[in-house]
């Protein structure tokens, strides 16, 4: 990882200069922004590997930076977590909408930043998409073969169960709302189906015992499955 570069967006200097120390013992290389102009100057000069992306920034807003960068052809594929405020829920929830890989809230720890960080660049540089059987903990999955084991016990789930363990699989590490689960799972989108993804979360925590722990619930927003 010493030729990752990330970018951090932080209006806060001492917020800043801790993320950065952390980054830096753990072999990224740190290019700093105070504002979300410089941001979108040095995300297109210098085309980071990851953008730590604060939301309360004087001049541009994080979630317009965002956008920016999303239009831009040159940094619309560098992956994006946002630093937010607790009582920024919707802010969240538009950000991943627009295609954020993660969030985490203040106050946070910084060793939390740093393990997210580096779940999101393994992500990118491995797409979990290409692998055929996907082993995490207890827990094996057969992608072709439509299998799932816990502690080599075969786990019996229906097909749209085994649909939504793989989408939260291959997206983890990264909050799925329940919006994008209804699309890519059920192939509709609809405020009042909201609670069907929640009935079947919970069915499929149940059956993966212990290993359900992984998938974590998002207040307000989704899931994620979490690999560590």
């Amino acid at each position: 990882m010493a030729n990752e570069r990330i970018l951090i967006v932080e209006d806060e200097k001492d917020i800043l200069n801790l993320i950065s120390h952390h980054l830096e013992q753990s072999g990224f290389k740190v290019i700093s922004a105070y504002d979300g102009t410089t941001a979108l100057r040095k995300a297109q000069e210098f085309l980071p590997d990851l953008i730590l992306l604060d939301l309360l920034l004087p001049g541009i807003e994080g979630i317009e930076v965002h956008k920016l960068l999303k239009q831009n052809p040159k940094t619309k594929d560098i992956p994006v977590i946002m630093v937010t405020a607790k009582g920024e829920e919707l802010d969240r929830i538009v950000g991943l909408e627009l295609g954020a890989d993660d969030y985490i809230t203040k106050p946070f720890s910084v060793r939390e930043l740093v393990l997210r960080a580096k779940a999101v660049l393994k992500r990118v540089k491995s797409p979990p998409e290409e692998e055929n059987e996907i082993r995490i903990g207890d827990l094996t999955v057969d992608r072709k073969g439509y299998k799932v084991w816990i502690k080599r016990e075969p786990v019996s789930l229906t097909a749209t169960e085994f649909k939504l363990l793989l989408e939260l699989l291959q997206n983890r590490d990264r909050v799925m709302t329940r919006d994008a689960l209804l699309n890519n799972v059920w192939g509709y989108s609809y405020e009042g189906y909201a609670r069907t993804v929640d009935t079947h979360i919970r069915r499929l925590r149940e059956k993966l015992g212990k290993s359900g722990d992984h998938i974590e619930t998002v207040r307000g927003i989704g899931y994620c499955f979490r690999e560590s």
